[in-house]
C-alpha cells in the first residue's frame, strides 16, 4: 500500500536522533520497525504532486511512502507511532531566524524529525540502558535483551519474524546469567529493579500516562537508576511530553555556545522537546568540533 505524507517526515533523520534503538535500515533503503507485536517494513518511493524532489530537501518533506500493512492497520497503528497528527511544519514556523538564527538554522537542517509515540515501558528501560553509551553499544544490548526474553513473533519479514521487546514480567523472570550476557554493566540492577517495580505495581504504568509533568517526573525519579537526564528522556520519547527538555553532554554544549544568557523555554512552549531535537541533532552532526 502506498501513503502520502506532506509534512515533514524523514526516516534516516529520525532513526539517528537517539529516540529509538531498534530501527533496521535494510539493503534495499527500506525500515523494518518494530512495535510492540507489530513490525512495519517503510520505504520512501517518490514525492508528493507538486512538491520539489530534490534530494535530502524533497526526502525531509515527506513524500510518497510503500507500506507493507493494510490500510486499517496503519491507521489504527502507525499513524499514531509517527504522530502524523502533529504539524511539525507549524511547529518550526514558530522560529525566527533573525531571533534565533541557530534553531533556525537546526530546524531547517533537521526537518524531518518527528518524536515517536513509543511504548512507555521498552522507553523506560531503553534510556536506563542508555547511560553513559554510545548508540551502537544501546542497540545491541536492547536487542540481545528482546532475545533473551522476548517473545519471537512471526511476521512477513525477511527473517521471518522478529522478538518483541520483553514484558517487565519477562525480565524478572531471566536469571542473573541471562541477564548478564544482555551486556548492560551496572545498568543491570536498574533493569531489574524498573522490571520489579512495574510488574509488582509500585509504578502503574497507565497512572503515569494520565500523570501531571511534575507527578510523573516524581514517579520516574523515585525509580532506581533515573535521574533528571533519564527521566527527561522517557517524559519526551515515552510519555509524548512535547516541551520535556533533556539536557545530556551535547545540549549542554548548545546552550553554553549558542544561549549563554539561557535558552528562550518560554518562546517555544509547549514544543521545546521538538526544538531540543533539531538541536541535537544539529549540533551532534555538524557542530561537535
Amino acid at each position: 500500500m502506498r501513503i502520502a505524507i506532506e509534512d515533514d517526515f524523514d526516516l534516516a533523520k529520525i532513526a539517528e536522533s537517539g529516540q529509538c534503538f531498534r530501527w533496521t535500515r535494510c539493503a534495499d533503503g527500506s525500515w523494518l520497525i518494530p512495535y510492540r507485536r507489530s513490525r512495519l517494513r517503510i520505504a520512501r518511493v517518490g514525492c508528493n504532486e507538486g512538491d520539489a524532489c530534490d534530494g535530502d530537501a524533497g526526502e525531509q518533506a515527506g513524500g510518497v511512502f510503500e507500506v507493507d500493512c493494510a490500510g486499517v492497520e496503519f491507521s489504527e497503528v502507525w499513524r499514531g507511532y509517527f504522530d502524523l497528527d502533529e504539524d511539525y511544519r507549524a511547529v518550526r514556523s514558530r522560529i525566527d531566524p533573525a531571533d534565533d538564527p541557530f534553531l533556525f538554522e537546526a530546524a531547517e537542517a533537521q526537518r524531518g524529525i518527528r518524536i515517536l509515540r513509543q511504548d512507555l515501558w521498552e522507553v523506560i528501560v531503553s534510556f536506563i540502558i542508555s547511560q553513559n553509551r554510545n548508540i551502537p553499544a544501546i542497540k545491541r544490548s536492547v536487542e540481545l535483551l528482546c532475545e533473551a526474553a522476548g517473545e519471537r513473533v512471526a511476521d512477513h519479514g525477511p527473517d521471518g519474524g522478529f522478538y518483541a521487546f520483553p514484558s517487565p514480567e519477562a525480565v524478572c523472570a531471566l536469571d542473573g546469567e541471562s541477564l548478564a550476557r544482555c551486556r548492560l554493566g551496572y545498568r543491570e540492577g536498574y533493569v531489574r529493579a524498573a522490571a520489579e517495580s512495574v510488574a509488582s505495581g509500585a509504578v502503574d504504568l497507565e497512572a503515569l500516562r494520565s500523570a501531571s509533568d511534575d507527578e510523573a517526573f516524581e514517579t520516574l525519579l523515585g525509580m532506581r537508576g533515573i535521574g533528571i537526564k533519564v527521566a527527561s528522556c522517557i517524559a519526551l520519547f515515552g510519555l509524548h511530553r512535547v516541551n520535556a527538555f533533556p539536557i545530556d553532554t551535547w545540549i549542554k554544549k548548545v546552550l553554553a555556545r549558542e544561549y549563554p544568557d539561557g535558552f528562550p523555554f518560554e518562546r517555544y512552549e509547549p514544543y521545546n522537546g521538538i526544538c531540543q531535537q533539531y538541536l541535537f541533532a544539529h549540533y551532534r552532526t555538524t557542530m561537535s568540533d
